[in-house]
Order: structure tokens, then C-alpha cells, then sequence
């Protein structure tokens, strides 16, 4: 079963803080009998920062957020952080577990201004608590085990902007470049995407333009304007390919989804399609009307609604 974004940020929270607990654990029992030598304390941290995996920072901390050390690095000291307020930042307003270890939710660094986490394990001497170890880690440092996030093929729908969305019926749909060579322009797209390598398109009926991502260079989009999308020799400027084959859109698939995306372009003249976007990978359409309001769905879904269904109609 695919794992959903919050399941995998949880699954990756949980592999750090089995990575980082022990080590912490070990080195908060270390400075414990030093509590709160300034110099005792770095020289300890000094010493173990090699233990905290992936660590940028390592730092003592009274229990009301007070630094009582420098921060220590993998390079040195830098004194400038002794008696540094930390009360406020986001890590020392969460609760501790009862574990005595918490590893805080991301925030933005005041330093770097980058996503970063901050690990807390209390220091306790026989039953006194005396503060905390601090370890701060940037995220960009920190290694990925969760595998890569798939987008769910569940159909989402989206509120786009309230102030369109109050003039809706004080407009109505007016015919641009486009629509009047919709046809040639939809078949035109069927033959790139079809035959010449092209996975994504974003299709602006408005303003009758279209982005378009290419196999063979999918880092970069290009436009295509009016003028291209009407003439079927823009075919020449990029190579034949074949259709691939761990598309999640089968090729067969495309006719009916251009099809209908010009239904829904034009049977309401109120409420009317403004863009809609094809990606034959991830197998979904999105689609976003004259009310500002989008929709994402997958391909199969999109093909099996028909046009009674988008303007209310059951029958």
C-alpha cells in the first residue's frame, strides 16, 4: 500500500530518532557529573560530537533555554553562542516526552534560514534535572530513508481565489485565438504526445498558449503559442518517439481526454474550462474553470465522467 506524505515524513522522524536517542542518551549521562562547567562541558561535547550522526551544532542548555556552553562544531568553538537565549525558538516550546528525548518538528533557521530539526535529550543527575544537550541538524545534511513520495490518484478539488469566484455570473466565456483552431491545436497535441515525446502539457485555452515538457530534454518547458498550436508543421521541430511504455496514460487514452477537454470548454459559456494539464506518467488531469476552482483526478475518471456530470445535469 503506498504510503501517504504524512506517513512518510513520520517514517523518516522515525529512523532519525532511532539514530539519535542512544548517542544523545550517552552523552547527557557524560556531562551530567560537569553540570554546568563551561569548559568541562565543551571539552565533552567537543569530544563526542562524532557520535551524533549528520550533527551541525552541539550545545548544554539550562531547563529555561539559557546556552551554558559554546556552540560546539565539527571545526571548533564558537564562543559567540555562550549565553544565547533559546527560550523562544520552536524546539524549547514543544513538550519533552517522559523518555527524557525529543526531536523537534522542522523550523527555519535563524542563522542559515534553512529547514532544520533540533534534538533535546534532558540531563538529569540522580533524580535533579539540570538541563538539556542540544543538537542541531540541517536537513539538507540529514539522509533520506523513506522512499520517494508518489503522488495519490484520488481526485482533489481545490477553492481557488473568492473575489473570481463572486463575479462568476457577471461573466462570461469569450472566444480566444485558440478556440477557434481548437481542433487542429487538439490534434496537433494528440500527434506530439502520441509520437514525439512529450509527457506533460499545460493547456491555456484563455490566453491560447500551451507548456509542454519533452522526454528528451524534461528539465526545461517550452511554450507554444497560438500560431504553433495551429500549424501542424511544428511537428517537424521535434523527433519521433515511441509512445513509452510505463506510461500510466495508454496511448489509446489521449483522444478521449482532448475530446473531452474541449467539451468542457465549451458547452457552459459561464462556467468554462480556463486550463487543464495532461501528465501521461503520474496518470492524472487537472483542470481549472472560469470559477477559479480546480480539480485533480486520474485519467480514468476523467474519461468515465461525462459532460452531464460537470454542469449538474444526472439524467
Amino acid at each position: 500500500m503506498k504510503l501517504t506524505l504524512k506517513q512518510i515524513v513520520q517514517k523518516q522522524r522515525n529512523a532519525l530518532e532511532s539514530t539519535l536517542s542512544e548517542p544523545l542518551a550517552m552523552l547527557a549521562e557524560a556531562c551530567a557529573p560537569h553540570w554546568p562547567d563551561r569548559e568541562a562541558l565543551d571539552d565533552i561535547l567537543m569530544q563526542h560530537i562524532n557520535d551524533v550522526p549528520n550533527c551541525t551544532f552541539l550545545y548544554a542548555l539550562t531547563t529555561q533555554g539559557m546556552q551554558i556552553t559554546d556552540n560546539i562544531t565539527h571545526s571548533g568553538l564558537l564562543p559567540e553562542h555562550f549565553g544565547r537565549d533559546r527560550s523562544q525558538r520552536p524546539y524549547m516550546k514543544e513538550a519533552v516526552p517522559a523518555s527524557g528525548f525529543l526531536l523537534s518538528e522542522a523550523y527555519i533557521s535563524l542563522r542559515v534560514q534553512r529547514p532544520s530539526l533540533t534534538a533535546l535529550q534532558l540531563v538529569k543527575h540522580y533524580d535533579a534535572v539540570l538541563g538539556f544537550v542540544g543538537a542541531d541538524f540541517d536537513l539538507r545534511n540529514l539522509p533520506v530513508t523513506a522512499e520517494l513520495y508518489d503522488e495519490p490518484k484520488k481526485w482533489l478539488q481545490i477553492k481557488g481565489d473568492a473575489a473570481i469566484r463572486g463575479t462568476l455570473f457577471q461573466q462570461t466565456r469569450v472566444d480566444s485565438l485558440l478556440d477557434k483552431d481548437i481542433d487542429q491545436a487538439m490534434s496537433i497535441l494528440r500527434e506530439l504526445i502520441q509520437a514525439h515525446g512529450m509527457f506533460q502539457c499545460v493547456l491555456h485555452f484563455s490566453s491560447s498558449r500551451a507548456t509542454i515538457w519533452l522526454m528528451d530534454d524534461p528539465y526545461r518547458y517550452r511554450l507554444l503559442q497560438h500560431e504553433e498550436l495551429s500549424d501542424p508543421d511544428i511537428c517537424l521541430a521535434y523527433p519521433v518517439r515511441p509512445y513509452p511504455t510505463d506510461a500510466q496514460i495508454p496511448k489509446n487514452a489521449i483522444r478521449p481526454i482532448l475530446k473531452n477537454l474541449k467539451q468542457l470548454r465549451f458547452t457552459d459559456e459561464t462556467i468554462y474550462l480556463r486550463s487543464a494539464s495532461i501528465n501521461i506518467f503520474n496518470g492524472m488531469i487537472s483542470l481549472t474553470f472560469s470559477c477559479d476552482g480546480s480539480h485533480y483526478m486520474s485519467y480514468e475518471e476523467f474519461i468515465d465522467k461525462n459532460i452531464g456530470f460537470w454542469i449538474g445535469v444526472t439524467g
